[in-house]
């Protein structure tokens, strides 16, 4: 089966998210409010997860690239501006306390269902932080499958800053991903910076680039490493990843024989043998 033509001129139809395909296979999705330092309000969560579901189903689609577009950041996190004009954060409207706190649980669950949208997408998602990447940069990141930084990034947990403890993952996820509840309870309650060094250090990044250029260009080299392999071992083995977080050994086991029971039935199979015997690349039908 014949790759999509690599391009890199935009095929976004996003308002807040700028869509390249910068190699077969590959989609490069850029936050893109730069002049607001990728700060999001409410329509770009929402948009967020709209482009996160349309990736997922897409089989022109094996890999995506998560960057921000601009020089200066990859996100800011929260447009506190916007958000402080919202009745969250204004203590709801209407109704006695459970009901405006069931309107305020209700906001937030959307929210975090959107920034989950990048780990249930099917597709692993390479997340490249550069500049500022403050609190809800953290929480999109940690969503990712693999996260690469440029030398000089500048990230905090910085919720405890703006009076909140951090909603949308990063408290959930941030121990999981880095191994270490001692660390992520001292950036998490200090909001303090730490840089792309010590994040290599606790395994949060796990590629430094000396530059947001050579970062983008990183994540997109192993995009397309991956876009290369066969779909539905790449599409099994990150579903297998994800289910191991929460469950056991034993657990897991059993959800992936009943997983490969399917997916074992695969020609992918036979054209990846084929190929390592006759020293070929092989292709891979769309899925």
């Amino acid at each position: 089966m014949a790759a999509p033509s690599s391009s890199s001129s935009s095929s976004s139809s996003y308002k807040y998210f700028c869509l390249t395909t910068p190699a077969p296979f590959v989609t490069h999705v850029e936050i893109n409010r730069p002049d607001k330092l990728n700060a999001f309000h409410e329509a770009m969560w929402l948009e967020l997860r709209a482009v996160f579901a349309a990736l997922s189903s897409s089989p022109d689609v094996r890999a995506v690239v998560l960057s921000g577009a601009g020089d200066r950041a990859f996100s800011a996190g929260l447009d506190v501006v916007a958000a402080s004009q919202t009745e969250t954060l204004q203590g709801g409207k209407g109704g006695d306390a459970a009901r405006r706190a069931a309107g305020i649980r209700r906001h937030i669950v959307e929210f975090q269902e959107c920034i989950t949208a990048i780990e249930r997408c099917e597709k692993p998602v390479v997340c490249v932080l550069h500049g500022i990447s403050y609190g809800l940069a953290v929480d999109i990141a940690a969503a990712a499958d693999v996260r690469v930084c440029a030398a000089g990034t500048r990230m905090a947990v910085k919720e405890v800053d703006i009076g909140l403890a951090a909603d949308i993952g990063s408290l959930g996820r941030l121990p999981k991903v880095v191994g270490s509840l001692g660390w992520v309870k001292e950036v998490a309650l200090t909001a303090r910076e730490f840089g792309a060094e010590e994040a290599l250090r606790v395994g949060f990044v796990q590629r430094v680039g000396e530059s947001k250029e050579a970062a983008v260009r990183e994540a997109t080299e192993l995009a397309g490493l991956i876009a290369r392999k066969s779909p539905v071992a790449v599409q099994g083995t990150k579903e297998i990843l994800n289910h191991a977080k929460d469950h056991s050994v034993e657990e897991n086991l059993k959800y992936t024989a009943i997983w490969n029971a399917a997916n074992l039935q695969t020609d992918d199979i036979k054209a990846a043998l084929f190929s390592t015997m006759k020293k070929t690349k092989p292709t891979f039908a769309k899925l």
